[in-house]
């Protein structure tokens, strides 16, 4: 089972901004540490330069680990670039070109890129894999797919966003294939063997990787 651990250090202890982000960098090398597939760094609130910094910490803390962690931005390539992430996440509603822009970036560097794509619907998974097939950059192992939501979820005390169920999953896995699926949206340690069951190649969340549950998917 892949596992994706996305970051949102307002959901962490401490008195102010300073210390959460501590905590956020202590924790990503805590991740790493016990052999996390993936770390999506998701701070959108950041200035660039704050969100530089924060990559770059984060990208050392796991690497230190010496693990086989890969580190994906959900934010600018360039920044990831600069970071030495190993990647990018992307929003649904990026521009067409946005993965290719982002490979062609890194490539020019000498470097590979790991890119994950936001899909809601089977429309949005056919076109990230259509993107793949025409990015010269992309394979299936540097390419992912986060398909959400899956079960109902509440962000931020908003009205509950209605999951799309297992079925949809299982319909994604199988228009994507060869490119991984992660189940994103609801996720548990209860009702994470489902999602495999569904054709996913692993999980994505946020809340689940703030508990002690986790270790047990591995």
């Amino acid at each position: 089972m892949l596992l994706c651990a996305i970051t949102d250090r307002s959901l962490l202890p401490g008195p102010n901004d300073d210390a959460r982000r501590a905590a956020l960098i202590t924790l990503a090398a805590e991740w790493a540490a016990r052999n996390i597939d993936y770390i999506q760094i998701r701070e959108k609130d950041l200035a660039p330069a704050d969100l530089l910094s924060l990559t770059k910490e984060i990208v050392a803390g796991v690497r230190s680990c010496g693990t086989h962690t890969r580190v994906l931005l959900n934010g600018p390539a360039t920044i990831a670039l600069e970071a030495h992430a190993d990647g990018i996440h992307l929003p649904s509603n990026t521009s067409l070109n946005a993965a290719s822009d982002a490979s062609a970036l890194f490539a020019s560097a000498g470097r590979d890129i790991l890119i994950s794509h936001a899909c809601h619907s089977l429309y949005e998974v056919l076109r990230a894999k259509e993107e793949s097939q025409r990015n010269p950059h992309a394979t299936t192992a540097n390419t992912l797919i986060l398909f959400a939501p899956v079960f109902e979820k509440t962000i931020h005390g908003e009205t509950p966003l209605p999951g799309l169920g297992l079925d949809a999953l299982h319909a994604a896995a199988e228009t994507a294939r060869p490119i991984p699926v992660l189940a994103l949206g609801g996720i548990t340690r209860d009702n994470a063997p489902a999602c495999l069951a569904a054709g996913a190649a692993g999980i994505a969340a946020i809340r689940l990787f703030l508990t002690n549950d986790w270790p047990s998917l591995k």
